[in-house]
């Protein structure tokens, strides 16, 4: 039960960082919600980087202004791609 529990506050925790890091790239790229979400799940794809960690990364960016190179370009990449369609 103690081990579902964690399980539970865990995935609360994840899905409120991802929701932030949307928000972020939707404020960024101007997109949609749903759009938002696309640009992170490409970025986490082609930097295998876990989705989480990625929105870890792109929430810290926010307030300490650094992001890694791997993830700003993957990041440039998905909201031009994002737009162009």
């Amino acid at each position: 039960m103690r081990a579902e529990i964690s399980q539970l506050q865990e995935a609360v925790v994840s899905h409120a960082v991802v929701d932030q890091a949307i928000g972020v790239v939707v404020t960024l790229g101007g997109l949609r919600p749903d759009e938002g979400f696309q640009v992170l799940r490409e970025v986490s794809q082609h930097t295998n980087v876990k989705l989480r960690q990625v929105s870890e990364q792109i929430v810290d960016w926010v307030h300490s202004e650094r992001l890694s190179d791997e993830i700003r370009a993957a990041l440039d990449k998905a909201l031009a791609t994002v737009r162009s369609t």
